[in-house]
């Protein structure tokens, strides 16, 4: 099972998304998510996601929270543990970035985007629930969701 990292970093309203768009064989082609990647040998989640979001977006963290951990059952890729973060953060400008493009969304209009229908799942939880969640999102083959269990 892969261990990954998963950020929606706030900023005046917004959230910071990546629509991936720029990688020729990338799972989440065409879709817009958060910030976020794999953990690397003897890195913790906060380490991780505080590293990727250097990385991917330039930005520094402040007031990292770990909102939930999510259980993905994906037979196309192979299934991963994903530690849920929001963030915030007065970094402004950002850098080209090698796997999409970074964007400021208002958050009311994140559900609007292509996303994948478990992010429909539990990102309406990171503005109604204050507690961590554990939430478990089987997909079929070919990426339909099939099943969401708030845990």
């Amino acid at each position: 099972m892969r261990l990954t990292t998963l950020c929606y970093v706030e900023r005046d309203g917004c959230w910071l998304m990546l629509h991936r768009v720029k990688k020729n064989t990338d799972e989440n082609a065409g879709k817009w998510i958060g910030i976020g990647g794999h953990l690397e040998e003897n890195e913790s989640p906060e380490e991780c996601i505080r590293r990727e979001a250097m990385e991917e977006a330039g930005v520094h963290l402040s007031d990292l929270k770990l909102r939930g951990i999510l259980t993905f059952i994906l037979p196309d890729w192979g299934n991963e543990l994903t530690f849920l973060y929001t963030a915030k953060t007065d970094d402004f400008k950002l850098p080209e970035c090698s796997e999409g493009i970074l964007e400021w969304v208002p958050i009311e209009k994140v559900l609007s985007l292509p996303l994948w229908e478990g992010d429909k799942a539990f990102l309406p939880l990171l503005r109604s629930q204050t507690e961590p969640f554990s939430m478990k999102l089987v997909y079929e083959p070919g990426g339909a969701l099939s099943s969401c269990i708030l845990e």
